[in-house]
């Protein structure tokens, strides 16, 4: 029998070539549950505001990877100990720490797998590939859910400053050509250090932090939180919504199996067991496109309208303000699109409906980042930074919205 060559590179855009590092990590990205990865938009319906941003969860958990690599390889040269089978367990923790998204990554949390998470679902994979591959994923397990006693390294994996970030930072401005988002990460890697089983930032990479923390606020706002990207994902929502309360209706829509197990039945962690895993791992963000695309021809006013929007990308106006939008507004425009079109004000709450969004490029809340002063005592950055903006970043913003269809402007 032949052998394969397991060790082999990919060629990435934004950091040239990345190796697959061992046969194991080869296996779990040949695995159907890593390749469906290929199928799910990094930024949900951003490409309707970036035509470039095509880009999928397999770039971004690849690009974490090397990351990962250049971290590790950063921080044994300055003497931190890292064992083959510590490299390895962050290398998998990394490569695997999204692969419990849904389609078009968060629009589905909202909607049809209402009570289950991202991050749980991405356990729940990961316990299932630990058994298909006798229990080699169990350190990369523990590492992943911060029971491991080395605490930098969940740090390296989840945190605000961690290999996830500086990926999908720099690799988001790429492909959106959103410039301001653009990270050094290979300068932030090259300035961590671990001091007392913490990972800190040598005090001449503070410059590097304050620009990463400017550019996630500056993505933020002009990528994800995008006024036309989030009315696309709200709508997505909406779809999703209806079309579940249909089907509980008896209502038979069309699209595929695991779509529509989905939209029949309440998911909860509690029942999420390796069948209901298997259905998961069988979606992507075709099955949505094509149900969208079945679901414009559909009777239901509701339905087909909100589904043509996202098809044709002729979305609902959203207007955007600093202070709360008063309730009235949006019932008077409720009352006014019911009589229109002969639907109730309950359904007209498809179309016009209101919330809030929030940008906090630093929390203060939760684990800091920690800058390595030359005199070996450790700050906080917003400390240990000249800058006032930092401060600034670390105070949490609150925009509201109200979204109506284009004729009742």
């Amino acid at each position: 029998m032949n052998h394969i060559n397991k060790l082999k590179i990919f060629n990435d855009p934004i950091y040239g070539f990345i190796s697959i590092p061992n046969e194991l990590i080869y296996d779990l990205i040949q695995h159907p549950y890593f390749q469906r990865l290929r199928r799910i938009s990094q930024m949900g319906l951003s490409y309707l505001v970036y035509p470039g941003a095509n880009h999928t969860r397999f770039h971004h958990a690849l690009g974490c990877m090397h990351l990962m690599q250049k971290a590790i390889e950063t921080l044994r040269f300055k003497g931190v100990a890292i064992s083959g089978d510590e490299e390895c367990a962050l290398l998998i923790a990394i490569l695997l720490h999204d692969i419990g998204h849904g389609p078009f990554s968060h629009a589905m949390e909202k909607s049809i797998v209402e009570d289950v998470n991202h991050e749980s679902i991405s356990l729940l994979f990961m316990n299932q590939l630990n058994n298909e591959f006798d229990g080699k994923l169990s350190l990369a397990i523990q590492v992943f859910k911060g029971e491991y006693h080395r605490k930098f390294m969940l740090q390296l994996i989840s945190s605000q400053l961690d290999m996830d970030r500086m990926d999908y930072l720099k690799r988001d401005s790429f492909y959106t050509g959103v410039a301001e988002g653009n990270v050094n990460s290979e300068r932030l890697i090259q300035m961590m250090n671990v001091e007392n089983d913490v990972l800190v930032i040598e005090e001449k990479g503070i410059y590097s932090v304050e620009k990463f923390l400017l550019s996630r606020r500056l993505m933020y706002w002009q990528a994800y939180l995008h006024k036309t990207s989030l009315v696309a994902e709200l709508i997505l929502m909406k779809v999703l919504k209806r079309a579940k309360e249909l089907t509980l209706k008896g209502i038979k829509l069309p699209c595929s199996e695991p779509l529509l197990y989905f939209m029949q039945n309440k998911i909860s962690l509690e029942n999420f067991d390796a069948e209901k895993l298997d259905l998961f791992s069988q979606l992507d963000d075709f099955d949505i496109i094509s149900a969208l695309k079945a679901w414009q021809k559909h009777n239901d006013f509701i339905l087909s309208t909100l589904s043509k929007m996202i098809i044709n990308r002729d979305l609902l106006k959203i207007k955007m303000s600093a202070d709360k939008i008063p309730m009235e507004e949006s019932q008077a425009m409720k009352e006014e699109f019911a009589e229109e079109h002969n639907i109730s004000q309950l359904e007209a709450g498809y179309f016009i409906f209101r919330g809030k969004i929030k940008n906090q490029a630093y929390s203060k809340e939760a684990e800091p980042i920690r800058i390595l002063k030359k005199d070996k005592t450790i700050e906080d950055v917003v400390e240990a930074s000249d800058q006032l903006n930092l401060k600034s970043l670390s105070k949490l913003v609150t925009k509201y919205y109200i979204c109506f269809p284009k004729q009742l402007i």
